[in-house]
């Protein structure tokens, strides 16, 4: 070594860096360390296996955050994570070797051992035992259980702080390296660790000391080929134990007889928000934006912070000048002086945008929180990068697709009548099927259309994972998906579940799995004689027709299956509506309600010769309500429902069916059971039945106001239930009804102004004083403004 300062810093041995991992403040000091002692070599806390990855750290196209990810190649869903922001000191040195041409290297615990101990109480990976160790654990434990989890709180508390992250960001973030001795911050740390471990041992995580061993033998094998020229890299948690002296064969024997598992490794995107958690190295920060601030600004950090919240909060549409800006940076300073602190922190920062530009209102603030102060920044990875087959044909798609993978959450709107909206559709559908919850269907507040979609999308990195896992199904998302619809299919537990695998082969475009779910959905349907299963499963299948002419997909074979389901329903739900406890008469009472709008899309479906094998479906099914409305033996929640549908459809005359109402609440007739009744027929659809039909309201109040204290207290409880989901202007209207007496108004002498909105006959007048507000809505018509008889009313409503 030709430089004094790097000669004199290997002049104990290996230089060992003890930082913080994901810390700012510790990678410029690495930065700075490495650039005064020029090493040979560099060793950095890893998995060995990932060596040959290191080169891609010098690729444009992999921009951190990232994370390398490991996985037991036949177990894909058994993983561990190493992430790097580009304030890692890892990821510094990294890049310095890179740049330097000098090697690095990965010294840690081999990948292939710590999955293999995943199973155990324990994960071994790089985590609760560094100098920043957050497991997440947290809780009450002995004083050894509490240095293992959080060392930094121990040396906070010792220097008089109650919290770590502020003396972490006094001691190290705001001091920065040492201009005359840019090892001094290190050998600092080292005496502190030091002291913990001398107390402690390995804090309660004996693994800790496994991997000690096999750091402590890389550095042997290191400085055997590169001299004392050695700069080691890892968390300061671990330096005490590599500065130990041990012997070799001790360190061996440590290490003999691990468990082992084949393992694959890879670099994967990471976000911030995933750094903000307790994972990997155990580092879960929470303020990962401001962190990354810190690094990429070291020289007034504060007023370059708070003109970037400034900018926010006016993206947001808040008034805020640059007056709030030098407030804001005013009151932070004056903060931290009163505070005894170097320069204002994070939490000082905080209170002062609260104070000056939000008006002290936290809502603002937690949109600060959410976008800076922690950040949805999402690394990119290049393609060459290793990946399975599957990885690269799903970022082929997303390429092709224009559907970029983000970490925050968004709306993306489809129009399934556009191509590239309809691959979209299905790629996001595909995922799903194989367990990549990239998407979720989300409600359209636009078109309800079968042609329109809305999803909710967000990229996490943990489906990398699963994308790995679902790598068993095939090399692409289509063939996988495919060879997941056929598994599913034939392992399926429930007919339900077949007919729903139906819909989505159907949504996901998967034609040559749906002979395979057709078949086994003709197999179960035809050995399966459980109407409630049948109704149960009749639903998902109609829906699936809809998508036919809108996805261009063949759905003759599957409209043949529901019709004969239908079939089946008809003749099986009648006997298997009766002597049904309270709980199985309300899930019959769901199957009724989705049968009957399966089978009135099901009987616009069928066309052709399949309309004419099978009929009349709606004449048939409302055969099937009126026997269930008319039968005793049948729950009175199903009668109930059965009566309403049939009003609804127009089979029945409202003088019937207020004749059979009237029946059902006679006195001989339990409390009870009429309740039940009265829950089916007049629960749901929002109550309006009995607001506009005051005769069937007069039968209800007529037979509530007869039945005994003693009754009405057993069936209060469902008649609330069944009024409590009407919206408060129903109940409100229906009050007002009962309080004048239902039916009072339409005799003839009623009065028009009675009660407003419920006189006999149009009050024109009335209904004049809104045209000029619909004229402004719809535009003006033909006729003269000053038109008040019905003909002009009928236009502008027109």
């Amino acid at each position: 070594m030709s430089d004094s300062a790097g000669g004199g810093a290997f002049a104990s041995g290996a230089l060992l860096l003890g930082v913080r991992h994901h810390g700012p403040g510790s990678a410029r000091a690495v930065r700075a360390a490495l650039d005064a002692a020029r090493p040979g070599v560099v060793l950095i806390e890893g998995p060995p296996e990932a060596d040959p990855l290191i080169p891609l750290a010098a690729d444009p196209g992999l921009r951190p955050p990232v994370a390398l990810l490991a996985h037991a190649v036949d177990e894909p869903g058994r993983s561990a994570f190493w992430p790097f922001a580009e304030f890692s000191p890892e990821w510094v040195a990294i890049r310095w070797a890179l740049e330097q041409g000098v090697p690095a290297r990965f010294i840690d615990l081999p990948a292939t051992h710590t999955l293999a101990w995943q199973d155990e109480e324990a994960p071994p990976g790089p985590g609760p035992g560094d100098a920043d160790g957050k497991d997440g654990a947290g809780g009450e434990g002995t004083e050894a259980d509490r240095i293992r989890v959080d060392p930094l709180a121990v040396l906070a508390g010792t220097a008089g702080y109650d919290d770590p992250e502020r003396w972490w960001e006094d001691v190290v973030e705001h001091r920065g390296p040492g201009a005359a001795d840019p090892f001094a911050p290190f050998a600092a740390l080292e005496e502190a660790m030091g002291a913990l471990r001398e107390r402690y041992g390995a804090g309660g995580r004996p693994r800790d000391l496994v991997r000690e061993a096999h750091m402590r033998l890389q550095v042997r094998a290191a400085r055997r080929e590169f001299g004392d020229a050695v700069a080691v890299v890892c968390g300061a948690w671990h330096v005490p134990a590599l500065r130990h002296r041990s012997a070799v064969a001790a360190d061996r024997a440590l290490l003999k007889g691990l468990p082992k598992v084949k393992a694959d490794l890879t670099w994967v995107p990471w976000t911030h928000r995933r750094l903000a958690r307790s994972s990997g190295y155990g580092a879960g920060i929470e303020s990962p934006g401001w962190y990354g601030h810190l690094f990429r600004v070291p020289d007034r950090p504060v007023e370059r912070w708070l003109t970037k919240v400034a900018g926010l909060l006016r993206e947001e549409d808040r008034i805020v000048s640059s007056a709030h800006v030098i407030e804001a940076v005013r009151l932070a300073g004056t903060l931290a002086a009163l505070r005894g602190r170097p320069l204002p922190g994070l939490g000082e920062t905080t209170e002062a945008v609260r104070a000056v530009m939000c008006d002290g209102s936290d809502v603002p603030l937690a949109l600060v929180h959410d976008r800076l102060v922690v950040g949805d920044v999402l690394g990119e990875v290049p393609e060459s990068a290793p990946a399975v087959p599957l990885q690269r044909d799903l970022a082929r798609e997303q390429r092709r697709l224009r559907l970029k993978p983000e970490a925050l959450e968004r709306e993306l709107e489809l129009d399934l009548r556009k191509d590239t909206d309809a691959g979209r559709s299905r790629l996001l559908h595909r995922l799903r099927l194989l367990g990549v919850g990239w998407g979720e269907p989300a409600h359209s507040r636009g078109s309800t259309g079968t042609f329109r979609e809305t999803w909710r999308l967000r990229w996490e990195p943990e489906l990398s994972v699963r994308v790995a896992e679902a790598g068993v199904w095939g090399t692409t998302v289509l063939a996988a998906a495919t060879a997941r619809a056929e598994s599913d299919a034939t392992t399926a537990g429930a007919l339900a579940e077949v007919t729903a695998l139906a819909e989505h082969c159907l949504l996901a475009g998967l034609p040559d799995a749906l002979p395979v779910v057709m078949r086994v959905l003709a197999d179960r349907a035809a050995l399966d004689t459980d109407a409630g299963h049948l109704a149960q499963a009749l639903p998902a299948l109609v829906r699936s027709l809809r998508y036919g002419d809108v996805r261009g997909t063949d759905t003759g074979a599957l409209a043949e299956v529901a019709a004969g389901l239908a079939e089946r329903v008809f003749v099986g739900l009648p006997p298997a509506c009766a002597a049904l406890d309270a709980d199985a008469a309300e899930e019959m009472r769901g199957h009724v309600d989705a049968v009957h709008t399966a089978v009135g899309l099901l009987a616009e479906t069928l066309t052709g010769t399949a309309a004419d094998a099978h009929g009349d479906l709606r004449g048939r099914w409302r055969s099937v309500l009126r026997a269930l409305a008319l039968r005793d033996a049948v729950a009175g929640v199903v009668r109930g429902r059965a009566l309403r549908l049939l009003l609804d459809d127009g089979a029945l005359e409202p003088g019937e069916a207020a004749r059979l109402m009237g029946l059902v609440l006679s006195p001989g007739t339990p409390p009870a059971d009429a309740a039940a009744w009265i829950e089916g027929f007049a629960g749901g659809g929002g109550g309006m039945l009995l607001v506009h039909d005051e005769r069937l309201l007069g039968l209800v109040d007529t037979w509530l106001t007869g039945v005994s204290a003693e009754a009405f207290t057993d069936v209060l409880p469902l008649l609330r239930r069944t009024f409590s989901v009407y919206e408060p202007g129903v109940r409100r209207t229906l009050g007002e009804l009962v309080r004048r007496g239902p039916g009072t108004t339409r005799g003839p002498d009623a009065r028009a102004g009675d009660t407003p909105g419920f006189a006999a006959d149009l009050d024109l007048r009335r209904a004049d004083a809104v045209l000029p507000v619909l004229r402004l809505l719809l535009g003006p018509d033909t006729e003269h403004p000053g038109t008040s008889d019905h003909n002009s009313l009928a236009g502008v409503g027109t």
